[in-house]
């Protein structure tokens, strides 16, 4: 091969470029010709307004994991020390991605499946993976949803029913904190195992827990309607696509930073706060040497900013062309870490007072996931004046921070299905149709989760099937995809088509180094420090069971190389030749096809810039 010759195939991939994905005047991007004709699908829809797309991002992914996870892993990873890795896997992780993902779904306006197959076809695996993984999450996470609306329901009685020992759930160990309080009475009670009110109240009444996953038990009913009804308002949430989701996030989106500052102002004011904020943040730098502080930062980071689950690239997909999606990233980025930072002083100002009260150390309250939800708050809020009032407002908060969230990744899930077969399902109401179905199956396969056994399935979806491992091997092919292969250079060419400047550099270095160094290096020790799955620390799951989890952690990461193995055996012509690419004889290893191969609008692989 020539140079000359290479370079023919360099100019005709960059003419696909531009006449393939560059929109023409008056059109969206990513319009097919085809589409316009008579019979063909409607064109996709666009936001109506800037403000739409934002409280659509902030709601999809400030969401629960900011209020019951970060906090927790900030007192136990090192307290403030904790910001450290924190920011460095923000700075080269998160924010990169997150644009990356906005850009590429407002570039290419197409959904998670497609935008890949338009500019790197090779890599179509990674949009199979990300709706893989966003499909069992909407799976399970809708059932923290069912338990919140069961709390709620639970809080319009005279007297919260996990506030005191007299109820039919409770057992003879029940003990309330009032005797904890009175000294003699607490030490003849501490002989035996007790357990708190609340506790009993979520163990023994809501999840009516079995002793394993292998007796999973009959439906709990009351949990079952529960479920159904967040099904059924988050169907109502997106099925007019972005007009109804656009619409409803102005109060899903918004309210629970109200109810966030309510609770900020009443934990702050309670006694034993500072105590409490003092353990949240007090640094503790020797805990930087362990991995295990940098493994939960890296996933935090992927887990809070809802990224590698497709959503994020269809929400940018109904981006207008011209919107300056870079600058609302970074306000959105900082606006989610910040949410995250400031739960922080309204959740453990709370536990501080509830540690008081009890005459306990504050280590001894703070939990993290539904452990702080629905035991350590609700115990926290049965002690304060005004109960009811607090609990409603905490899990009206809950309701609404997780609601947003859900119907977030399933307009993300459903955008990119129907961008697959838009012939088929953008025609009159089948799109409304389809996400019905789409709810429906979802609903059938949560209904496992709402069962005496059903919190065993629960755990088992959450430590494998949506995983950090999982989100940091999509990452990772990301920035491979759009640095690598499509070429960090021409993406860049395309934002700045878009927002008429180029990005600063840090993104560039970031998707062609600095984040793929970080998940691979973040995916490798999560699997060496890998321990299998507990519930309380006591249960352990029998090993059919961790199989079964690692086969739902393998579903997503598995389409990336089978995809691409599936790509090449399609396609036609040598997949590497070995060429001299210049006068001085040096031989590179070449990833080209036929030059016909390369500018058909089927090609497998594009990667402009390789040389």
């Amino acid at each position: 091969l020539t140079s000359e010759y290479l370079k023919k195939k360099l100019q005709c991939l960059k003419d696909f470029h531009k006449d393939t994905l560059k929109p023409s005047p008056g059109k969206s991007p990513g319009t097919r010709p085809e589409d316009e004709a008579e019979g063909k699908a409607p064109q996709r829809e666009k936001w109506a307004s800037k403000l739409d797309f934002v409280l659509s991002v902030a709601g999809g992914f400030v969401g629960l994991g900011n209020v019951w996870r970060f906090p927790y892993l900030c007192y136990k990873n090192g307290g403030g020390a904790f910001l450290i890795p924190y920011f460095i896997f923000l700075f080269g992780g998160g924010l990169p991605v997150f644009f990356l993902e906005v850009a590429l779904g407002q570039y290419t306006s197409e959904g998670g499946i497609t935008c890949w197959a338009k500019i790197c076809p090779i890599f179509t695996g990674i949009g199979y993976a990300s709706i893989v993984i966003v499909s069992l999450l909407n799976i399970y996470y809708i059932v923290i949803l069912a338990w919140g609306l069961y709390y709620l329901f639970q809080c319009f009685q005279p007297e919260l029913p996990w506030a005191k020992c007299k109820q039919p759930w409770n057992t003879e160990h029940c003990v309330e904190d009032t005797v904890r309080k009175n000294k003699t009475l607490w030490m003849m009670t501490n002989m035996t195992n007790f357990t708190s009110p609340v506790t009993e109240f979520w163990e023994r009444n809501v999840l009516s827990i079995s002793n394993g996953i292998e007796d999973i038990g009959p439906l709990k009913w009351d949990l079952a309607l529960c479920l159904l009804a967040v099904w059924v308002i988050c169907f109502f949430c997106i099925w007019k696509g972005v007009k109804s989701t656009g619409k409803v996030v102005y109060i899903t989106a918004t309210f629970p930073f109200v109810m966030l500052i309510i609770l900020l102002v009443r934990g702050v004011t309670l006694p034993g706060a500072a105590e409490g904020i003092k353990f949240y943040l007090y640094p503790n730098l020797t805990r930087l040497q362990d991995p295990e502080v940098w493994i939960d930062a890296g996933t935090q980071i992927f887990f809070s900013y809802a990224i590698c689950l497709g959503a994020m690239t269809s929400l940018g997909s109904y981006n207008k062309y011209k919107y300056n999606c870079y600058r609302d990233c970074l306000l959105l980025g900082g606006l989610n870490s910040g949410t995250s930072f400031v739960s922080g002083f309204a959740i453990f100002s709370v536990l501080g007072f509830m540690a008081q009260e009890q005459g306990v150390d504050i280590a001894d309250v703070a939990e993290s996931g539904p452990g702080l939800a629905f035991i350590a708050y609700p115990k926290a809020v049965s002690m304060m004046p005004l109960p009811t009032l607090w609990a409603v407002l905490f899990f009206i908060m809950l309701l609404l921070l997780g609601l947003d969230s859900q119907f977030v990744e399933v307009e993300g899930q459903i955008t990119s299905i129907v961008d697959l077969y838009p012939e088929v399902l953008r025609r009159g109401y089948r799109r409304e149709i389809f996400i019905a179905v789409m709810c429906f199956i979802s609903y059938l396969f949560g209904l496992a989760m709402v069962t005496k056994g059903g919190m065993y399935v629960f755990q088992l979806f959450d430590y494998y099937a949506a995983s950090g491992v999982c989100l940091l091997w999509v990452a990772f092919f990301e920035c491979i995809a759009v640095a690598w292969v499509y070429g960090v250079d021409n993406f860049y060419d395309g934002v700045e088509d878009m927002i008429g400047y180029r990005p600063n550099s840090w993104m560039k270095w970031s998707w062609t180094i600095i984040t793929p160094v970080l998940c691979m290096g973040c995916f490798i020790f999560s699997l060496a420090k890998y321990k299998p799955l507990t519930y309380n620390k006591v249960y352990e799951y029998p090993d059919w069971a961790i199989g079964l989890g690692w086969f739902l952690a393998m579903t997503s990461m598995i389409c990336i190389p089978m995809v691409m193995v599936i790509k090449i055996l399609q396609s036609e012509g040598s997949l590497i030749e070995v060429s001299s690419i210049d006068d001085h004889t040096s031989l590179y290893i070449v990833q080209v096809f036929d030059i016909c191969e390369m500018c058909h609008p089927l090609q497998i692989l594009y990667s402009p810039n390789i040389w």
